[in-house]
């Protein structure tokens, strides 16, 4: 007879296949439609807030896994929130100013051969902005992500530029706002001066020269009663090109420096380099003929190299004894230490290049050249008069623009800057840093040597794409002019038109009439040309959203960005927040790694390494990349390669297949309201896994509110693959299938089932949203909410936790893989086939003997044999025999007593008594 259809086989219509690039756009239809983030805002409207503020992505291009990464972040953060009870609102943003698009923008219109005026560049810039920021948000929702996708916050918007406009003026009002000429970095391709934040640091070569500069003055003083050589002194510079600029020479004024006399003349270097410098320029023979404290030699002037003018030797602590000579070159206008050391002694800002990166006209030898071609010029002129003592190529850390990935080189010009010291702004931040938690830890002590080391912010830039600096210039004498008027009309304007407005109007029309000029009484103005650092735009955004948005707050719970925005957003809105209201605008501030290869690689495209998200979302699903987020820890570089994705592939599968299980063994036939059965009738296997499963959410709750995600991927998938599938279900699939529906030890292990169901269902729920919310259709009558991400967390229920229980079934999991082996062993030699054809008679110690006696009945279910004799001996012993009897043909165990006449045949007693129930 055929007994399959007398079993209580799964049933779930729940596919084991997830189909998730087709599955996953239904669910995002289904949240759209039936309003589930609105949902989600207006359930927990009285709870306590949580707000993540959104760090604006710049609307240039398709995402990329790195921005993939950092939405995913968020967005596990959000519902985890909404699911433990917050309100958790998440407004997206947009940072649309800026170079990147305006690059574009010049791009089209080179190959178009168009001229345009730069209303006609802005009116470009926005259409291109609105287009990425409409393409981006379609691709952040593709993700699986919740929000306010209807009501970003955009940086180009009216509102939004008003706002920017209002907040620089505070600095001015305040007196932070200066302009003044000195050295900034200055990109020679993008035309535009650079904040600290716009540079990133790449390797270089560089030539390396050491120079003489000659003594041409009366031998008095120092130098008197040398032998009658000339003179020099050395100094060693990497950038040749600035040379034409030297106006002086540093050296430190803690070191003794020394006479060395050679065949070709007297070198003035350090004392503790003459070795390393004379071994360098290949000079054997030599003789320190004295010893010159740096106090003799500061205010002598040698004659620089190629230029009728002196250089004046000047203090500098910043002079270094570990390379070079120990003298270092000075030109103020080209670098911000020499820039100091130039103020200290009243020297000239000078800076004779152009925003090409090209020499001026009055530049001897070199008018025209670009900087970095000049390089090789310099170098020829030195041999030419010879004047180079020695030159060498070295590789080391330079300064790059983050946009174009060209050099960079400082640069005096006129701009506009933030005064950090002038009213203590900088100690200000500094406190700040201090009083926010900052995750992963280290993160504090970087942005708090950036900050205490950082110059003076520059905020202008000579572009078009962005807020402009509302000041105005007397078109006679260039004072600047602006006043708490002037700024008012201006918001106001720009809250109406936008910031287009400036560049669309005169001076005259913003300014009042009869104004005229307090340095010289000028009745003609002309604006400020240049527009703010982008970063002070999106440094901002606490003041244009945060403060402004009735569902948000200030400051808000948490910033999440990529580790190098410690040099950007989060330092901007650091110090606009502080300049302004006193305070940082977030109480924490987590940051991720960067998205690597397999190898540890950067992507590139060079490389060929590049995985794009909607590689893996097409082909794969957006699960599959959520699942990547939480594979590793994010605060390190995040690896990606084909083997990672299918390793994700298949734990993905592991987790899905649990639930498939899960769900089809209490599917059918059990109803949660009234075949639930009491934790004290329950046996000692169901209240072991009930605890293991309060541990699991105690851990994953927590790593969720830690933000350890990776914790949570690794607790999940261990316990799917662990204490679920290879443990309790492969052991309670015999009682589930076997007996009757409604025995006792059948509902228990249902009851068991259910509960592990629903607190995975919502365990993963803000990772794997989709295949959570699938499943979570498939239980409306059970479930009372529409959607899983309405539901909450489970809460652990300290009565089920069972620390001692949990010890001793480690034990006995330790016997059973004993034992295990032994029957893998059986089968091996084809002694049995199924583990339930074996008998094992185990012998064990007293303790253990006591620990598997008490499991009862539950013993041969638990190594899932068909007989099992347990014996008190010395020490363990386990031998593994055919079991005895024949086997059930319903529920395939061994039985001495098969009954063989009746109704029902072959079958053991307990499936006869389930049979006859029927």
């Amino acid at each position: 007879m055929d007994y399959k259809d007398t079993l209580n086989l799964p049933k779930t219509p729940f596919p084991m296949r997830g189909n998730l690039p087709t599955k996953e756009k239904e669910i995002l239809k289904f949240w759209e439609e039936t309003g589930v983030y609105q949902k989600l805002t207006e359930k927990s409207e009285n709870y306590p807030s949580f707000i993540l503020h959104d760090g604006p992505p710049y609307a240039n291009g398709h995402i990329h896994l790195g921005t993939a990464l950092n939405k995913i972040l968020k967005d596990i953060i959000i519902k985890s929130k909404f699911m433990s009870g917050y309100r958790a609102d998440y407004i997206p943003g947009w940072d649309c100013h800026g170079l990147p698009i305006e690059h574009q923008i010049e791009k089209e219109t080179k190959e178009k051969k168009l001229s345009l005026s730069k209303i006609e560049i802005r009116h470009k810039c926005r259409t291109y902005a609105e287009g990425f920021v409409n393409i981006q948000r379609e691709e952040f929702k593709r993700l699986g992500n919740i929000g306010d996708w209807e009501h970003p916050y955009i940086t180009m918007d009216f509102n939004y530029q008003a706002t920017i406009i209002g907040e620089i003026q505070k600095f001015f009002e305040r007196g932070e706002a200066y302009r003044k000429k000195k050295p900034v970095l200055w990109c020679t391709n993008c035309l535009t001066a650079l904040a600290e934040a716009e540079i990133e640091y790449d390797s270089k070569k560089s030539d390396a020269v050491y120079v003489k500069f000659p003594y041409t003055q009366k031998r008095e003083g120092v130098f008197e009663g040398y032998p009658d050589k000339p003179v020099f002194m050395l100094i060693w510079t990497t950038t040749p090109w600035t040379l034409p600029a030297n106006l002086a020479i540093a050296i430190n004024p803690d070191f003794t420096y020394a006479a060395i006399e050679t065949q070709e003349g007297i070198y003035i270097a350090l004392k503790d380099l003459v070795e390393d410098i004379m071994k360098k320029a290949g000079i054997e023979t030599y003789k320190v003929i004295g010893e010159i404290e740096a106090k003799r030699l500061k205010g002598i002037t040698f004659r620089h190299p190629f230029i009728e003018r002196d250089s004046v030797v000047v203090y500098a602590d910043y002079v270094a004894n570990d390379t070079g000579t120990g003298s270092v070159h000075i030109a103020p206008g080209h670098g911000e230490e020499d820039y100091e050391t130039g103020l200290e002694y009243g020297l000239d800002v000078y800076s004779p290049v152009n925003d090409r990166g090209e020499f001026l006209e009055e530049v001897e030898f070199f008018k025209g050249l670009n900087v970095f071609e000049s390089n090789k010029h310099v170098i020829g002129k030195l041999e030419e008069l010879g004047l180079l003592l020695h030159r060498e190529e070295i590789e080391h850390s330079y300064p790059h623009c983050w946009r174009c990935k060209k050099p960079v080189i400082f640069r005096a010009t006129e701009q506009w800057f933030i005064s950090l010291d002038k009213l203590g702004l900088r100690q200000k931040a500094l406190d700040e840093v201090d009083r926010a938690k900052w995750i992963p830890a280290w993160g504090h002590d970087r942005i708090y040597n950036m900050l205490q080391m950082r110059p003076d912010w520059c905020i202008s830039r000579q572009r078009t794409w962005g807020v402009p600096i509302t000041i105005f210039y007397c078109e006679k004498c260039g004072e600047p002019f602006w006043s708490d008027g002037t700024f008012s009309k201006i918001k106001d304007l720009v809250m109406e038109h936008g910031a287009d407005i400036w560049f669309e109007k005169e001076a005259s029309f913003f300014l009042p009439t009869g104004m005229t000029c307090k340095h010289c009484g000028n009745d003609t103005f002309v604006k400020e040309e240049d527009i703010l650092d982008v970063w002070f735009d999106s440094g901002v955004s606490w003041a244009a959203v945060c403060k402004k948005r009735k569902e948000l707050k200030y400051p808000v719970d948490l910033y999440l960005e990529g580790s190098d925005q410690h040099r950007g957003w989060f330092h901007s809105s650091l110090l606009t927040s502080v300049g302004n209201e006193g305070a940082a605008p977030y109480k924490s501030v987590l940051t991720h790694g960067f998205v690597v290869d397999g190898t540890g690689r950067k992507m590139s495209k060079s490389l060929g390494n590049i995985i794009s998200p909607e590689e893996i979302i097409e082909k794969y699903g957006a699960e599959i990349l959520r699942l990547w987020v939480t594979y590793e820890d994010y605060r390190d570089d995040i690896k990606i390669s084909k083997d990672i994705i299918n390793r994700l592939i298949e734990t993905y599968r592991r987790i899905r297949n649990t639930l498939r299980f899960l769900h089809a063994n209490i599917n059918d036939d059990f109803n949660p309201e009234k075949d639930m059965i009491p934790y004290e009738k329950m046996s000692y296997l169901d209240k072991w896994l009930l605890s293991r499963l309060q541990r699991l959410i105690e851990r994953v709750t927590a790593a969720y509110n830690d933000y350890a995600f990776h914790a949570i991927y690794h607790s999940i998938h261990n316990f799917c693959s662990v204490d679920l599938s290879s443990l309790y279900l492969d052991i309670v699939k015999d009682r589930i299938y076997e007996e009757k529906k409604d025995a006792v030890k059948r509902r228990a292990s249902q009851t068991v089932i259910h509960e592990t169901l629903m607190s995975l269902i919502k365990l993963i729920a803000p990772v794997l949203s989709s295949t959570a919310e699938e499943m979570w259709s498939y239980l409306k009558g059970v479930v009372k909410e529409e959607s899983v991400l309405l539901s909450v967390f489970p809460v652990a229920k300290k009565e089920f936790v069972d620390t001692k229980s949990e010890e001793e079934w480690e034990k006995i999991w330790g016997i059973r893989e004993a034992v295990n082996k032994k029957i893998e062993e059986k089968r091996v030699e084809k002694v049995i086939g199924h583990s339930l054809d074996a008998k094992v008679v185990l012998n064990v110690p007293e303790n253990e003997y006591e620990l598997l006696k008490k499991l009862g009945d539950e013993l041969k279910d638990i190594f899932i044999v068909s007989q099992i004799e347990l014996n008190k001996e010395n020490e363990i012993g386990t031998a593994v025999f055919r079991a005895d009897g024949e086997k059930c043909e319903r529920c395939w165990q061994y039985t001495t007593d098969l009954i063989k006449t009746g109704q029902f045949t072959h079958v053991c007693k307990r499936c006869a008594d389930t049979l006859y129930s029927l």
